[in-house]
């Protein structure tokens, strides 16, 4: 109710607003989209995977000196409760050498394509794991972001969070929930989960970026929490001394990184990469000595690209690796885990046709997922998708999932 109700007054604002009259007469823009996505599973009895309809609006009113914007969604389905809800809703002020964002907004860092390395400003709405658009998956924050630019080729952006945001995992009984093995049903205890609305928890990014003609350069660092909690086990005393029990609590905790990103063009290649060294993240460990089952690691993510066009086509490939330092054979977790994407794109029949291959390919694991879908755009403004989303091997993070191979369709109506 209170979302609705603040939606609803950010349209009222935008509205009025729109009918305002300044020196530059700044005009409402209204845009959006509908769209049907329906996905049907190729395991029998072929189920349903997903059945959504979607209505997408965007509320633009700019002018010379500021911007506001608000961006509401209802997703509709027929075997589950709706969502409707504000992605952003923000405001835009623009001075000399100043930009203001303040609201609710994404926030997008690095080079990388698919994955986050650097790019956890907003967190991840994994409601249906990766199936989402990305623009979908991240999460609107209530920040402010301060953009600095002394000079044409150098900027600073500082994002202030004064409450915390945690992903969203799959909901008990989705088929995107990550199955767990216990031998008696967990007791969870939430007391711990939450983070304290007070300056003390607030998040703050920075981020520097270089732009000249060798190269694109950006350096960030970062206080923060954990969007996914650490999971703080304790063995309880069962009625059944053969099926121990186990009680979860739940927790966020802090996490710092220092990281960078950068892209240059090498003959007619692109090279493009980022890498973050990530403080003390908490594992999960199978020693009874350690405390709650839990150890806390530093690590280093990165990733590194190669992109290339050909004509019509264009090719991108990259090599990702996550290293945990100073490790504990114990940790549940592969010490260092390495992942690679391959995209094969194709325009043809004057753009009205793009074929695409999108996988990931988990090397550590023997595991995979890959995308494969065909758009064909009739007009401007419609758009049909077809698709199959392909997961193999039987372990990691596309693994688990070998049982949701599906085939799936979009129709979008863009105004």
């Amino acid at each position: 109710m209170k979302t609705s109700a603040y939606i609803l007054g950010t349209l009222l604002l935008l509205s009025n607003l729109g009918y305002a009259q300044s020196e530059d007469e700044p005009k409402l823009e209204i845009n959006g989209f509908v769209r049907n996505f329906t996905g049907v599973l190729l395991a029998p009895p072929n189920e349903y995977s997903i059945i959504q309809n979607t209505l997408n609006l965007e509320f633009r009113l700019q002018s010379d000196k500021f911007a506001l914007y608000a961006n509401p969604y209802y997703f509709q389905y027929p075997n589950k409760a709706d969502e409707f809800r504000l992605r952003e809703a923000y405001v835009d002020i623009y001075l000399d050498k100043f930009d203001f964002r303040l609201g609710k907004q994404q926030i997008v860092w690095g080079q990388a394509d698919g994955v986050f390395i650097t790019d956890i400003v907003s967190p991840l709405d994994l409601t249906d794991f990766l199936m989402r658009d990305f623009n979908e998956i991240r999460i609107g924050v209530n920040a402010a972001k301060i953009n600095y630019y002394p000079s044409y080729d150098h900027s600073f952006e500082l994002v202030w969070m004064p409450s915390f945001t945690p992903g969203v995992l799959p909901e008990d009984g989705s088929m995107w929930r990550p199955p767990v093995d216990f031998a008696a049903p967990p007791t969870f205890d939430n007391s711990n989960s939450g983070v304290p609305f007070n300056l003390e928890s607030s998040e703050v990014f920075l981020k520097y970026s270089m732009s000249k003609a060798w190269a694109d350069i950006q350096l960030m660092g970062a206080y923060t929490w954990d969007d996914a909690p650490a999971m703080h086990v304790t063995p309880i005393a069962p009625p059944d001394p053969a099926a121990p029990g186990l009680l979860i609590k739940p927790e966020h905790h802090r996490l710092a990184l220092a990281g960078m990103s950068f892209n240059t063009q090498v003959a007619d290649f692109v090279i493009r990469g980022e890498g973050a060294y990530y403080f003390n993240k908490y594992y999960q460990t199978a020693d009874p000595t350690a405390t709650d089952f839990l150890v806390e690691k530093n690590f280093i993510n990165y990733v590194v690209g190669l992109d290339k066009t050909i004509g019509d086509w264009k090719f991108s490939t990259q090599f990702i690796q996550r290293v945990i330092i100073d490790y504990d054979e114990q940790i549940k977790e592969n010490e260092v885990d390495n992942l690679a994407t391959l995209l094969i794109s194709k325009s043809m029949f004057r753009e009205t046709v793009r074929l695409e291959w999108f996988s990931y390919h988990g090397l550590t694991t023997n595991d995979a997922l890959m995308r494969i879908r065909g758009f064909y755009y009739p007009m401007d403004a419609v758009s049909l998708e077809l698709g199959a989303n392909i997961f193999t091997g039987t372990e990691g993070m596309f693994g688990q999932y070998n049982d949701n191979d599906m085939v799936y369709a979009r129709i979008k109506y863009n105004f």
